[in-house]
């Protein structure tokens, strides 16, 4: 029976990854990494298993799509990887044009660039780019799909597609819509921390106890593999709501504007190199950590 657990590889980014470049000469520097030893713009190019990859930007999602389409063309040139194209996709037409799903074909890596979540569903839904999308990703195991910000949050079914911060924990103050379905046991929100969008995650997440949420601070992703484990990588934190164990819960019930009530949800805060098993719903410390070992008789029989 063939696994149904994707090869590829998805990377999501909460946003302001560091790309080695500041707006402008008075911004303060603040060096949360080593961008050539440990950014993780170097970890997609790494996870394909190639020194110069083939990679497409596609920058549908923001509204200067030049503007950071010449940015992402710079920071990849200085880890050396020069075979960099922007898809600036902006219709549905587009989406279906033979070139740009010939490029689709050739590219190692896919990158998301941040925006507006919902123009990603908008063009890409229902398209044959995004089915041959998700064929790579299930059947390549070095492909790689990666989104920063919105297209991040994009990659799973159901997507948080906007909501008020203030109004956090009060129904329907969270916009839920669908994604690119890349994976469907998550739900993702980004510039996790310092916006402080833990209320629009829990609330997302009491909505769809089933799900785990996955919150990405800025400069910090995660590496998702097999569909199923998570890797933190970057200098900042990931927040892991879970809702299985949800008792008491009034999402569904409470009227518009009601304030939420909500008992025993689980959190978990990793930083860079822990590891999240979503089937599991367990942490790990390391990657090392989520390694069975081999049990005893096994490992006497094979001497």
């Amino acid at each position: 029976m063939k696994d149904p657990r994707p090869l590829g590889k998805l990377i999501a980014i909460g946003g302001n990854e560091d790309k080695g470049t500041y707006p402008n000469p008075r911004t303060k520097k603040k060096y949360y990494l080593n961008f050539f030893e440990l950014g993780i713009l170097k970890r997609i190019v790494t996870e394909s298993g190639k020194t110069d990859p083939r990679i497409e930007v596609i920058t549908t999602a923001s509204m200067i799509p030049e503007e950071v389409g010449k940015i992402y063309v710079s920071s990849f040139a200085m880890l050396n990887c020069l075979k960099v194209g922007i898809m600036d996709i902006r219709t549905p037409a587009d989406a279906r044009k033979a070139e740009y799903l010939e490029r689709l074909l050739q590219a190692d890596i896919v990158m998301f660039s941040g925006g507006n979540q919902s123009r990603l569903r908008e063009m890409f839904g229902d398209t044959e780019f995004l089915e041959r999308l998700s064929a790579r990703y299930h059947a390549e195991s070095n492909f790689v799909i990666a989104g920063t910000s919105a297209g991040a949050m994009a990659m799973s079914h159901i997507m948080i597609r906007g909501g008020s911060v203030p109004d956090a924990l009060m129904k329907g103050s969270v916009k839920i819509g669908t994604g690119l379905n890349l994976i469907h046991n998550v739900v993702i929100d980004s510039h996790f921390v310092k916006r402080g969008r833990f209320g629009r995650l829990i609330e997302s997440v009491s909505l769809h106890p089933k799900l785990i949420g996955i919150g990405l601070g800025e400069d910090t992703g995660v590496l998702i593999t097999c569909g199923n484990l998570i890797e933190t990588i970057g200098s900042n934190l990931v927040i892991i709501v879970d809702g299985h164990n949800i008792q008491h819960n009034n999402a569904a019930a409470a009227k518009k504007g009601a304030a939420l009530s909500v008992e025993n949800l689980t959190m978990h805060v990793l930083a860079k190199g822990n590891v999240y098993d979503i089937q599991e719903r367990h942490f790990y410390v390391n990657k090392e950590a989520h390694v069975t070992p081999i049990p005893v008789e096994k490992q006497e029989a094979s001497l």
